[in-house]
């Protein structure tokens, strides 16, 4: 579990604190998926992340591509392969049916405008078995207060990788209840019960 001693309050750098350590707690999670897609991947830095921490093929996929890296920042990625593409992640058809192990998205389920569309693309492109990991803020954290948006609760989190046909849910919240984790599976097997965890 992520911990930070912050007495009763929460920093407002909150959050840059906290990235390093969720990206490397995300880099656990994934670390035996080979090909990897990030959604809303803005910068692409936690595809950078994954690719030279694990030496994985990761291809962000992000709305915008404002804020996407230079050409020769690309290739920066030391031991794995980063592809940024500019995409509507409803609609991913330069990718294959099955054809990638793990999908992740970092603080952007919130910003999609059809997030059980976007969660049933994930399904697709994942292969039987392959992992969906969702990362965002919840409703009512520090994160609603420093930029007014409105937030998944945890279980809304949880009914839509349910709707979008995804088995195996779990959801929780940590890091003082600022962060929702939610994983799931794509897979036909049978379908133990969703748990949720404040």
């Amino acid at each position: 579990m992520i911990c930070f001693a912050m007495g009763n309050s929460l920093s407002d750098t909150f959050y840059d604190d906290l990235k390093p350590r969720l990206c490397s707690r995300i880099a656990g999670a994934v670390n035996g998926a080979r090909r990897i897609v990030d959604l809303g991947c803005g910068n692409c830095d936690l595809a950078f992340f994954l690719a030279d921490s694990n030496q994985q093929e990761v291809i962000g996929v992000d709305i915008s591509d404002a804020d996407f890296p230079q050409e020769t920042e690309v290739r920066r990625a030391e031991t794995g392969k980063v592809r940024c593409v500019k995409e509507d992640a409803r609609a991913l058809s330069f990718l294959d049916a099955d054809s990638v192990d793990a999908v992740v998205s970092l603080w952007a389920l919130h910003e999609m405008s059809a997030p059980v569309a976007v969660l049933r693309e994930a399904k697709r492109i994942l292969r039987p078995g392959g992992q969906v990991l969702i990362v965002d803020f919840p409703r009512g954290s520090l994160a609603q207060r420093l930029w007014d948006e409105d937030y998944y609760s945890l279980q809304q989190v949880a009914d839509m990788l349910t709707q979008a046909g995804f088995t195996a849910v779990r959801c929780k919240v940590i890091a003082h209840g600022q962060i929702i984790w939610a994983c799931a599976r794509a897979q036909l097997a049978a379908t133990p019960p969703v748990r949720t965890t404040a």
